[in-house]
Parts: C-alpha cells; sequence; structure tokens
C-alpha cells in the first residue's frame, strides 16, 4: 500500500488523478530499474511517499539522488514513489528483489492502488534474456513493446507511427507444434504476470523491455530510456547524444565508480 510522506505534519495522500505511473521490472540486468533512476534524477522528482509492501525483499540505504552534502544523508527503502506533476508522471522506483511466491500478491497490491489512485495508465520497463530469443525475435531492433487491449485503443496508432516492434509470441511447444503461440519473456520478473493481470483488470498497461544480458547494463539503460522518451517525450530530443541529456544519479558513481565512462560524469 501506499504511505504519502509526513512533510511537516501533513501526510495527506497526493493526487495522482489522470497521472501516469512509470515503473520497473526488476528483471535481467535491472535495466528498468536503472532507467527509471536516470529518469528520477534528470527530472529532479520529488518523493512523495513509499510503497509498503512484504513481498520485497527489506533494504535501506542513503539517497541515492543527493546533490549536496545536506541531503546526502537522507534514507532510502526499497519501493518508493516520486512525483512530477507538471508532467502528470508519479513513479514507483523498486530497489530489491522479490521475496519467492510473493509475485501476485504484490501485483493484485499494486493494481488495487493503480485503480483506487484513478491513474490513467501504467507504463512497465522491463528486460528479457538476449540469448532465449527464437529465430524472430534476432531480426531487427532488441526493443519491444506490449499494450493491453484498453491502452492499445488509445496509442496503437502512435507505436505504428514510432515504427515500433510489438513483442512476438512464441510456440508454446517449440519443435511439437508451431500453431499454439503464447507471450514468453524469460528472466523478466512480474513482467508477463502484471501485464495479465492488466489485461484482466481493463487496466491500461504498457510494457517497454530490451532483450540484453548480464553484465555492464548502462547502455542498455541509457538504450531503454530513450526508447520511453520517444513516445512520452520527457525531455527534449534536440542533444544528438544518447547520453549527455539524462543526469547520471550520484549513487551510479558510487556503485559503478570509474566503470562508468568520463562523458557521464
Amino acid at each position: 500500500m501506499f504511505i504519502p510522506c509526513d512533510r511537516g505534519g501533513d501526510s495527506a495522500a497526493p493526487d495522482f488523478k489522470g497521472f501516469t505511473l512509470l515503473m520497473p521490472a526488476v528483471s535481467v540486468g535491472n535495466v528498468g530499474q536503472l532507467a527509471i533512476d536516470l529518469v528520477i534524477s534528470t527530472l529532479d522528482m520529488t518523493k512523495v511517499g513509499y510503497f509498503y509492501t512484504d513481498c520485497l525483499v527489506p533494504m535501506v540505504g542513503n539517497n541515492p539522488y543527493a546533490t549536496a552534502e545536506e541531503n546526502s544523508t537522507e534514507l532510502s527503502i526499497n519501493a518508493e514513489v516520486y512525483s512530477l506533476p507538471s508532467k502528470k508522471l508519479v513513479v514507483l522506483q523498486i530497489r530489491s528483489p522479490f521475496i519467492k511466491n510473493k509475485y501476485r500478491p504484490f501485483c493484485e497490491t499494486l493494481l488495487s492502488w493503480v485503480k483506487s489512485s484513478k491513474c490513467a495508465r501504467v507504463v512497465l520497463l522491463s528486460s528479457s534474456h538476449a540469448y532465449q530469443r527464437d529465430d524472430e525475435q534476432l531480426l531487427g531492433t532488441p526493443l519491444r513493446y506490449l499494450l493491453t487491449p484498453d491502452l492499445e485503443k488509445a496509442v496503437g496508432g502512435r507505436m505504428k507511427e514510432l515504427n515500433w516492434k510489438e513483442m512476438e509470441k512464441v510456440a508454446a511447444y517449440p519443435g511439437i507444434s508451431d500453431t499454439d503461440k503464447v507471450l514468453h519473456i524469460p528472466g523478466g520478473g512480474i513482467t508477463k504476470l502484471l501485464f495479465t493481470e492488466s489485461c484482466s483488470e481493463g487496466i491500461q498497461m504498457a510494457v517497454l523491455l530490451k532483450f540484453c544480458s548480464e553484465g555492464d547494463n548502462i547502455p542498455d539503460a541509457f538504450v531503454l530510456v530513450n526508447y520511453l522518451n520517444e513516445w512520452l517525450q520527457l525531455i527534449k530530443n534536440e542533444v544528438s547524444t544518447v547520453q549527455s541529456k539524462w543526469k547520471i544519479p550520484s549513487s551510479w558513481r558510487l556503485l559503478f565508480g570509474n566503470g562508468l565512462p568520463p562523458a557521464l560524469f
């Protein structure tokens, strides 16, 4: 459940009616989480609360988006909510893995919150194992999208204008029967379950994902967040370089150190 921050004694829940909820799946390479970091840092989003749940591994740490000594000692936990009313954007950042057998309870709680807060739509950033692609998925871009039927009616035409490629269904019984096709997102964590539940619940959801491998997934995060930006236009596209338009969180310097290219500092 969502718990608003207590700011000066005012703990009233913020109004998210008509907002887009942006969140990551805890998936291969943590690509979605890294991409969300870039969005929060670049847009200088305000923390408005946290998502209280027993479905995630507990954790606590310093402020990952600290910009000065004064705010570097603020604490962060495993699931926090950030908001930017000017863009009608709310972000749920997840920082720890799921506890075994807790996928479904989390999805149910999350979708219940989406309904009660009257968010207009949900955008889930995810990833999937590159090595488990079928022959068709090896062709062209490593980026894919999915839309629930309710969102397809609203933005399906826009995806075609962008020339985006929809996530392919694969054979349920490869080598035996190619007629039965299913949605398969290996390494995608809660992605498939959350998407199918949103279809059933009539919730407008888009999944944006990238095929990738474990390792240095910073480049994958930049590719995915730029993919998102093509659609939502969170920042202007006037800068030619892929990386320089996104602000690197201070926590990346501590986590990755010299693993980041010099241009990112």
